[in-house]
């Protein structure tokens, strides 16, 4: 089905989105991107493990293992769309919780979210997506919010973008098997160094990556096109 779409869209002249994927782990938002356009996508990923796999299951994406922050900021003018998940333990209200509870030292919220934001509003001339959870305190900025996530953008999303309850019914080996069907992925092919039901639950749905993308390339073709009506 991808490719049929593919080649409709060749043959309205559309150039390739060149698309940058920022903290990809194993691409649960970038899933569905091959249905929504042609795209030329270049994925960043420290874990070099979750780094593989992704190249495993994305063969015609460019996969870098790197510093994403540091990629962003030296590379960003290169693409017409940047989604960014940045790490988001530290901003999230379990852990929160959990340090009540326990009397666990807190840490400091990772600013690198804020310092993307900041940057790519001011410096960044396409569309971006910016998503981490709903933090324990009052956003420092605006965002839109959709089930558990916040989406930091330059563009109005869907207002409904996944359907949670397909997976989030559950706990434990039954939650991991719903997500490995939903994400139509095995997460026990990852033998690195976090934890994978960790991260099969911070993929990103693949249904919100699919309309959000969806939304901002409707907004790119249509500058494509009045580019092309000015030259």
């Amino acid at each position: 089905m991808a490719r049929n779409h593919s080649e409709r869209r060749r043959g309205q002249n559309h150039p390739p989105v060149k698309v940058l994927n920022l903290y990809a782990c194993l691409g649960g938002n970038r899933y569905k991107w091959d249905e929504v356009a042609d795209i030329e996508v270049t994925a960043v990923e420290l874990d070099p493990v979750a780094a593989e796999l992704y190249a495993e299951r994305f063969p015609n994406d460019t996969v870098i293992v790197a510093d994403a922050h540091a990629y962003l900021l030296n590379n960003f003018q290169r693409f017409d769309f940047i989604w960014s998940s940045p790490p988001c333990p530290t901003h999230s209200r379990a852990r929160f919780w959990r340090y009540g509870a326990t009397g666990q030292k807190p840490s400091f919220p990772d600013m690198r979210l804020y310092e993307e934001i900041i940057f790519l509003q001011h410096h960044f001339k396409g569309k971006y997506v910016v998503e981490n959870v709903i933090p324990y305190y009052e956003p420092l900025m605006h965002a839109q919010k959709r089930d558990r996530h916040l989406y930091w953008t330059n563009f109005p999303i869907p207002q409904k973008v996944s359907d949670r309850q397909k997976v989030d019914v559950c706990q434990g080996s039954e939650e991991m098997k719903r997500l490995c069907a939903y994400h139509d992925y095995d997460f026990t092919k990852y033998d690195g160094e976090q934890n994978r039901l960790k991260m099969a639950r911070n993929l990103v749905y693949y249904e919100a990556g699919k309309r959000i993308f969806e939304a901002a390339c409707g907004i790119i073709r249509k500058q494509d096109v009045h580019q092309l009506e000015l030259l």
